[in-house]
């Protein structure tokens, strides 16, 4: 799909961050590069192993960055919330993706070609450093996000992936129900551990009155008790 499905003032309002630190003539160029796609829930974004052409800004929705493991298992490494860049990594590596992302939901994404954006961190100081910066900020959530999956039991990682999607989505109304509602299959991928283990730690936070579960929806209701949990590991 193409610019028409939304205004351009909605795309600059959505990168306003990278937008102001833009010249009059990287705005423009900007403008007549970017396109716009929308993707189903579960469909995929991009795969493992393909090369990166664009950079991707997510409008609305919720993306999934995953990676294929042993035994057909799959492990999600982090999720991706409005108004989120991703996908640009593997390129200034100069390699293809490690990974892979899916729609949680349906999403908007906002496609910006690569070398485009190359050209101007080339020549634009402060747009390199808002990447450099981006670059650090999720190697260090990735690095926190290994030491806790291999190092943590089931129920501190489970405690840690419920906390974990709080802060990136937050709650709806109601002030505890997680505004994202995952299977079963996707919360035990974002906590390193099997569908089964996933499924009968919920039922125990649930009888321990942490959590109350109603289908995929999942309120917390005791946060501090799930945030001991996830510390002891």
């Amino acid at each position: 799909m193409g610019k028409k499905d939304i205004t351009e003032a909605e795309i600059i309002e959505s990168i306003a961050d990278i937008w102001a630190l833009l010249t009059d003539e990287e705005r423009n160029i900007l403008k007549q590069n970017f396109s716009i796609q929308r993707y189903k829930k579960n469909e995929t974004i991009y795969c493992e192993g393909e090369e990166p052409t664009h950079m991707l800004c997510l409008l609305s929705g919720k993306v999934k960055i995953y990676k294929d493991g042993v035994g057909g298992r799959s492990q999600i490494i982090r999720v991706i919330k409005p108004v989120e860049y991703f996908a640009y990594r593997a390129f200034f590596s100069g390699g293809n993706f490690v990974t892979a992302a899916a729609a949680f939901e349906p999403s908007v994404i906002c496609h910006i070609p690569m070398e485009v954006i190359n050209q101007m961190v080339s020549e634009n100081n402060k747009l390199a450093m808002f990447f450099i910066h981006q670059l650090a900020t999720d190697l260090g959530i990735a690095d926190e996000r290994t030491v806790n999956l291999t190092q943590k039991h089931i129920r501190g990682r489970l405690a840690e992936s419920l906390l974990f999607l709080k802060d990136c989505y937050g709650v709806e109304e109601d002030g505890c129900t997680l505004s994202i509602y995952l299977s079963r299959e996707d919360l035990a991928n974002l906590s390193n551990m099997t569908t089964s283990n996933a499924i009968r730690t919920l039922s125990n936070f649930s009888t321990e009155k942490l959590i109350i579960i109603d289908g995929r929806k999942i309120k917390i209701i005791n946060e501090d008790r799930l945030k001991k949990i996830s510390r002891i590991g």
